[in-house]
């Protein structure tokens, strides 16, 4: 395959993989102000741990088993690219649209990143944060990549004639007839995230005092600083994914923008019905809800339809989040009610509001079907995976800190620091005030 590069491209995928980085800073903003103030710097480093295990691990082997070649449509060979050695322009995913291979690389990266570091709001205030990085490298390998590959690189959940589509509704052209659509990442990112908070945090337990004493976010200014950069990194998740700087790309700019704000006031909504009153969290968590069910379908919908698609989702996760307390599981930061939920939503409707082959759109139901079952086989593959991964963890490293550690706050016992300090928090703030 001949390689042109296209400049303009080449910029705008640029500036949305740096846009998608910034994201997982911004993440340990919106998560670091949910938890209690003596758990701010540990949930922070989660996130940060996420981006340095990945970035490094992605460049090894992760890109190679996204997009390599096929084994068994599960994963990528990881020896394709090992290290990225041997990739060429034209092996790049984004070559059609003239776009470097290795640009292609940063970008995928930051999907990865983000990924992992959204399971930690799942399992803040009580988890070792050398089993999290452990975990963090193990789980990328074994979950993130074999789905990014099964849905992005060609494999079980693509559009191939070897695919699950293809199964069910035949082939046309040498591919699946009603093609899966996930634009952006509704089942490798969110679905698969939200299922392994969902485990981690049946595995390790409750926080100790959970549903009996009150766990209020400590910085709702951080929250919503949080959303707000999440917000703006968002653009370059979705438009980005055009994979070009075109009209595609706009669509999904403006789709994303849509769907949030119709989230976010669904949120608000359920919340003053409720509740009696909107909050500014319920703002944030709306606004990530809407970022989250729009992610598979930004390419997919008019921006009517991403209204609908909005609103639906923000009223869903909105009831989705109380689910905890009813069935008993310690989600503390909600990545089951948002990510989960949100992500699952999201992909599953694309059926009902795709303008091309959506129900409502006269498509028929063919690619509500395909939606329901990619999203299913997504949530029982990561279900599977983090369940091996966490309680071989647990056996052999152990996930909590000591009920000591828990109590005084994980920030002063993993870090050996904290955010707020006082003159009770250690001789080193008293020397300084003589």
């Amino acid at each position: 395959m001949d390689f042109t590069l296209d400049t303009g491209n080449t910029a705008w995928m640029l500036a949305s993989a740096s846009l998608v980085l910034l994201m997982t800073p911004a993440l340990a903003f919106f998560y670091g102000g949910m938890v209690r103030g003596k758990s701010v710097l540990n949930m922070m480093m989660m996130s940060f741990g996420a981006l340095g295990v990945v970035g490094i691990v992605y460049v090894l082997w992760g890109y190679s088993m996204s997009f390599g070649s096929d084994v068994g449509g599960i994963f990528g060979n990881p020896f394709d690219w090992f290290g990225l050695e041997g990739l060429k322009d034209a092996d790049g995913i984004l070559a059609g649209s003239g776009v470097p291979a290795l640009v292609g690389v940063g970008f995928q990266a930051t999907f990865a990143i983000i990924t992992v570091a959204l399971i930690s709001g799942a399992i803040a205030d009580r988890t070792k944060f050398s089993t999290w990085l452990v975990f963090t490298a193990i789980w990328v390998t074994l979950s993130y990549f074999p789905l990014a590959h099964m849905v992005w690189g060609g494999g079980f959940l693509s559009g191939s004639e070897d695919g699950l589509a293809a199964k069910l509704f035949g082939t046309t052209d040498g591919a699946a007839t009603v093609a899966p659509i996930d634009f952006a990442g509704g089942t490798v990112v969110h679905i698969n995230a939200g299922v392994a908070g969902l485990v981690l945090a049946l595995i390790i337990g409750k926080r100790k005092g959970f549903g009996k004493e009150p766990m209020r976010p400590h910085n709702l200014p951080f929250v919503m600083l949080g959303a707000a950069l999440l917000w703006f990194g968002w653009f370059g998740f979705n438009a980005g994914s055009a994979g070009a700087s075109n009209e595609l790309a706009g669509l999904a700019w403006v789709n994303t923008t849509v769907a949030t704000c119709a989230a976010m006031l669904g949120w608000l909504v359920t919340e003053k019905i409720r509740d009696g009153h909107p909050t500014s969290l319920g703002a944030a968590s709306g606004v990530v809800a809407g970022l989250v069910a729009i992610t598979p379908a930004a390419g997919a919908l008019s921006p009517v339809g991403s209204i609908f698609l909005g609103a639906i989702a923000g009223v869903l996760c909105a009831l989705a989040v109380g689910l905890k307390y009813k069935l008993g599981y310690d989600d503390s930061l909600d990545v089951v009610g948002v990510h989960l939920v949100g992500g699952f939503v999201g992909t599953v409707l694309i059926g009902l509001f795709s303008t091309g082959t959506g129900l409502f759109y006269g498509g028929g139901v063919k690619q509500l079907v395909v939606q329901f079952l990619v999203a299913l086989f997504a949530v029982v593959f990561s279900g599977i995976i983090t369940a091996v991964v966490g309680l071989a963890l647990k056996a052999f490293m152990g996930w909590r800190v000591t009920e000591e550690a828990e109590v005084g706050g994980v920030d002063l016992a993993l870090h050996s620091e904290t955010a707020y300090e006082t003159l009770g928090a250690g001789s080193r703030v008293v020397t300084e005030v003589k």
